[in-house]
């Protein structure tokens, strides 16, 4: 064989093995464009047809509290405006931890939502250095629902009637003042070391395992002082066995709209709450948590809702997801310092 002919014959043969290389490979590339493209295609379709199923909202405590009671208010209203029923799922165990964990791990496809709180989102990730989740990172924030302030509840037998006369007692005998808590990291025990810190003065805490064992305590003079929910607290505030002198929220409370706060006290700039909001996983699509907040904030603030929601001494907040997304951070980073101030760890 001729030896030109033979080389333009390889030469030949390799564009032409490189040709269909080529080829081979932009049909992959066109396909692989076209399931891409599809793809998007049936994301969005999906998004567009969300809700097409009933939504879980997973309530982290046992049924018959407050968080029981802001989530049915909120699920009963929402699923009117969305068309889907709205499942409560009460996860209880580890002060809300429990109920977290599982709405981490659920697909983020608006099918799962989460009622968070300051336990949740605060004081547990603040208390435990290697939390099992992350409340900015692992979260994508829906709404501030509503704020819930305790109030500074004390036995007659105390013998004071202001926080001054309060703080002037506690300052004079440090530690002598023994002060209930519904248990240790809980919105009750961090409110009253919150007031000593600022107060600077000392109490003795005393830990109950939940309100009612803690209450009865205090009806019965045992302890002497307790930061607790207005709820509980209001029928015998009226009855005159205990008497409340300031509440813990920015502004008043309106069970006790005659009540100061703290902060109106002397103890400029101290807030400390019980909250509630509605959260879905992280990379839950933008357009869903939008359309959620969307109809949140179609009845929170209704007259309906707030009286729905003052049965549990709560006001209405509302606001953009971007509002509450801040607000946790904020909640978390005063947590943090509290909880390194008084030396708390839940580990």
């Amino acid at each position: 064989m001729n030896s030109n002919f033979a080389l333009k014959t390889l030469k030949e043969d390799a564009c032409l093995d490189r040709r269909q290389s080529l080829m081979r490979l932009l049909g992959a590339m066109s396909l692989g464009s076209l399931h891409q493209e599809f793809a998007w295609s049936a994301g969005g379709a999906s998004q567009e047809h969300w809700p097409s199923k009933p939504i879980k909202l997973i309530v982290p405590f046992a049924p018959g509290g407050g968080n029981d009671t802001v989530a049915r208010a909120v699920g009963d209203r929402l699923s009117g405006i969305l068309g889907q029923r709205i499942i409560i799922d009460n996860r209880g165990g580890g002060g809300g931890t429990l109920g977290a964990e599982m709405a981490v791990h659920s697909e983020p496809d608006g099918y799962t939502l989460f009622l968070g709180g300051v336990g949740s989102l605060a004081i547990n990730p603040a208390t435990r250095e290697h939390s099992s989740y992350d409340p900015i990172r692992d979260f994508a924030p829906v709404s501030l629902l509503a704020v819930a302030p305790l109030v500074v509840a004390l036995h007659p037998s105390l013998g004071v009637s202001s926080v001054s006369e309060l703080i002037q007692k506690a300052k004079l005998n440090p530690g002598s003042i023994a002060y209930a808590s519904n248990g240790v990291g809980s919105s009750s025990h961090l409110a009253t070391e919150l007031f000593c810190a600022m107060a600077g003065i000392q109490m003795t805490h005393i830990p109950y395992k939940g309100l009612s064992p803690a209450l009865a305590d205090l009806l019965a003079g045992q302890v002497k002082l307790m930061f607790s929910s207005s709820v509980a607290i209001l029928p015998h505030i009226n009855t005159g066995r205990l008497k409340v002198v300031a509440s813990t929220g920015s502004k008043r409370n309106s069970l006790f709209p005659d009540l100061p706060t703290l902060a109106e006290s002397g103890l400029t700039g101290y807030r400390a709450s019980s909250w509630y909001g509605i959260l879905a996983p992280a990379q839950t699509p933008v357009k869903i948590v939008d359309r959620i907040n969307s109809g949140i904030e179609s009845f929170i603030l209704k007259d309906d809702f707030k009286l729905a929601l003052s049965s549990e001494g709560a006001d209405a907040v509302g606001g953009t997801p971007e509002q509450f997304a801040l607000f946790i951070k904020e909640e978390l980073e005063r947590m943090k310092v509290l909880v390194k101030k008084i030396h708390l760890s839940m580990d």
